[in-house]
């Protein structure tokens, strides 16, 4: 009777299957995969003790190499001063550092001192911007207030810059032009030649209402071939593997009654389970799961899902979450630094926002100023290292794609991975084109969104 158990285990090179109609099975071909998120990985001692300037500091000690070269090929004819170097007989130069926004509306523990003294309240606002906003560039010595053209407003604090121009009257710095990091330079893989797909998904949200099980119901009903006709089961054994991008469980706004965590935690496990035995997945944690709240949130505990771990099918992962899957460099996001950039500037859109990441290097450059994370010494790990096939951010508003041309002519797939709870859409990704198509599951009815599809077909 153990034993018995034990016939559930899937090992990783077996083939898991999809049942079809008359008792036809079709195979589920798995990919090369390989995790590629060690970086994020907090082990031994946690010490949250420590100062943040020392990870600011990691920061522009990483990324300064790296703006400095981009600089240098941008600029060639200009020299590179450091702040302490400047003068107004220097002429035009350029100098690299960290830049810091002030903004008088964003959160400050100072303020929130002085409202427990009834000093100076403060407002609750939804959006950190304001036209007093301005820019300040500070390297490990000093710091320097930045003027001219430079985009205040799209700006955000933590970001690693070289700025172009000359020092000005009042200790300000005129900038002509501004040159950020990049992406790292992409590595050669060998890219699988036929169609797989990746699905992925976000804010499942388990509540205590029903309804909201409906669309779920359908999705996991698809994804085991207990769906559709024999083509459509054929199409989802292509489905190699299954990423859910955090906020699995309900944040409780809004409901009447707490929702029992305990318990959305054991459905949680039985949809996991019915996944695992199908198809491998990828489960990252979110700003309302059971996990630590500071960036980078490490694995839901495996003591969570008792039935679906059995399965070696079943993977918990970290947020932000890299990895290979065929061929191709994922890199994904829960979606906190995404809303929180959306805060601290002018920048919305989630797809300009995933690009502006790219532009940047760097995952979560708001951390740890108004992005919780934690205390870094010696390392950055949200400097990009890796440069991504597809980027992705979890728990938006719609879904969204776009292609991003990079140096090289290196393509980057930017998704915008909508909330399930709300619009009942995951998203499939092809691996062989990296072309996206989203599906719609709604309760009344099976949609099937492929316009992506139609128009590659076309």
């Amino acid at each position: 009777m153990i034993l018995e158990g034990f016939e559930r285990i899937v090992k990783s090179e077996e083939l898991l299957s999809v049942p079809g109609e008359a008792g036809e099975v079709y195979e589920r071909r798995g990919v090369r995969y390989e995790d590629l998120s060690g970086k994020y990985t907090l082990w031994g001692s946690k010490d949250v003790t420590r100062q943040y300037y020392k990870m600011y500091a990691a920061r522009l000690h990483k990324m300064r190499p790296k703006v400095e070269a981009k600089a240098a090929i941008k600029w060639g004819n200009a020299s590179l001063k450091r702040l302490q170097e400047l003068s107004e007989d220097c002429g035009r130069c350029y100098i690299v550092g960290t830049f810091f926004k002030r903004q008088e509306l964003k959160p400050s523990i100072l303020k929130e001192i002085s409202e427990e003294h009834h000093l100076m309240p403060q407002p609750v606002v939804e959006k950190y911007v304001s036209a007093e906003d301005d820019i300040i560039l500070e390297d490990e010595v000093q710091r320097i207030q930045l003027v001219g053209n430079i985009d205040v407003p799209k700006l955000i604090t933590g970001l690693v810059s070289a700025v172009l121009g000359k020092e000005g009257d009042g200790g300000k710095f005129i900038v002509e032009d501004v040159c950020f990091a990049g992406l790292p330079t992409p590595v050669p893989r060998e890219v699988i030649e036929e169609d797989r797909f990746v699905l992925l998904v976000s804010g499942l949200e388990l509540s205590a209402s029903v309804d909201s099980l409906l669309p779920l119901e359908l999705l996991v009903d698809y994804v085991s071939g207990h769906l559709g006709h024999s083509q459509e089961q054929a199409a989802v054994a292509q489905v190699s593997r299954i990423i859910i991008a955090g906020n699995s469980v309900s944040s409780a706004k809004g409901e009447k009654e707490k929702p029992d965590k305990v318990k959305l935690m054991k459905e949680l496990d039985d949809i996991l389970t019915q996944i695992a035995s199908v198809c491998p997945v990828d489960i990252m944690p979110g700003e309302f799961d059971p996990a630590n709240n500071v960036m980078p949130q490490q694995p839901l505990h495996r003591c969570m899902f008792p039935k679906a771990s059995v399965y070696s099918s079943m993977k918990s992962v970290t947020n932000p979450y890299e990895c290979e899957i065929g061929g191709r460099a994922f890199i994904g996001m829960s979606g906190q630094n995404v809303k929180n950039i959306s805060q601290c500037s002018t920048v919305e859109d989630p797809l300009d926002v995933l690009e502006r990441l790219c532009e940047w290097g760097h995952l979560a450059p708001t951390a740890p100023d108004t992005l919780t994370a934690y205390p870094y010494y010696k390392e950055e790990p949200f400097v990009m290292d890796l440069c991504p096939d597809v980027m992705f951010a979890g728990n938006q508003e719609s879904f969204g794609s776009r292609i991003m041309k990079g140096e090289g002519g290196h393509k980057v797939t930017l998704v915008s991975v909508p909330r399930f709870s709300s619009t009942s859409t995951c998203v499939l990704v092809n691996l062989r084109t990296l072309q996206c198509q989203p599906m719609c599951f709604s309760a009344d009815s099976l949609d099937l969104i492929d316009s992506c599809k139609q128009e590659a077909e076309k």
